[in-house]
This record gives C-alpha cells, sequence and structure tokens, in this order.
C-alpha cells in the first residue's frame, strides 16, 4: 500500500464514485433509483453553496475510500456546521486508516470553511466503524428520529 491521497472528487470519478457508493448503500442494505444516482452525482460535482461534497481517497491510482459531507446553518450558531453523511472504504482496505485519514480530510475542509462542528450518525451496530469514531470523535447522547411514512 502506498501513501493515501485524498482530493475532491471530479469529473472523471464517476465509475469509482458510483463503485464506492453502491458499496455503502449495500452495507446498508439499500438501493437508490438511477435518478439518485445521476442527481447526487452532478450535486457532488456542482460545489454550489450549501450543496454536497465528495472526497476520494486513492492508494496509487486506485481509488479505494469515499466521504459525502454538506455544511449547513445551525439555529444555535452564527457559523455553519458539517454534516458528514456517508463514509466508506474497499472492503480490502479496511483497518488501513482510510476512514481516518477521509475524516480527518473532512475535518480539513470544515475548519477551512469555518466550521467549527462536524457531526454524523451511524447504526448501533456498524461495530468496526464506531471503534474508528470513538478514537476520532465523541460518541453524544441524541437518539435520530424520522418521519414515518
Amino acid at each position: 500500500m502506498s501513501e493515501i491521497a485524498v482530493r475532491p472528487l471530479e469529473p472523471g470519478d464517476e465509475s469509482d464514485w458510483r463503485r464506492l457508493w453502491t458499496l455503502y448503500l449495500e452495507y446498508y442494505e439499500s438501493t437508490v433509483s438511477e435518478e439518485v444516482y445521476q442527481t447526487t452525482w452532478q450535486r457532488l460535482l456542482s460545489r454550489a453553496d450549501h450543496e454536497y461534497r465528495g472526497l476520494m481517497a486513492f492508494d496509487g491510482q486506485r481509488a479505494v475510500g469515499l466521504a459525502h459531507y454538506l455544511f449547513h446553518r445551525h439555529c444555535w450558531r452564527v457559523e455553519n456546521v458539517c454534516y458528514l453523511q456517508d463514509l466508506v472504504v474497499d472492503t480490502d482496505m479496511r483497518g488501513k486508516r482510510i476512514g481516518r485519514t477521509l475524516i480527518e480530510a473532512v475535518y480539513a475542509a470544515a475548519d477551512a470553511a469555518g466550521c467549527p462542528q462536524v457531526y454524523w450518525t451511524t447504526q448501533h451496530f456498524n461495530d468496526a466503524g464506531r471503534r474508528l469514531y470513538d478514537r476520532v470523535g465523541r460518541l453524544t447522547p441524541f437518539v435520530k428520529y424520522e418521519r414515518g411514512l
């Protein structure tokens, strides 16, 4: 394994992005439509204020990890906060600090944007992820609810 490089998504990354995001969705036993793939990809590339952004980690030329994050307003702060929505590392590359490197890159992007707070959620059974998150973040007492359909 060479040194891991992280950079923002670029137009030529679509097939690697799609592969990694599909891996993430499969972990959570989810799927999305082709329209969602295409719309999300366009939003990630737009670089518009208040749109999602994406980072990809590379081992040499191979894409091995992905993070999606969003800066947004917060009623309890003047400055924006950063939500890390999706984080995934290729199955055969886990345990090699790639997830940590991606989280630290999101932290750096948040710092550069003046966002002091970065937060994320995960499912309680994501044991491997939570071992990492316990090292790079602080567990909060919040419980997530959502609108029932």
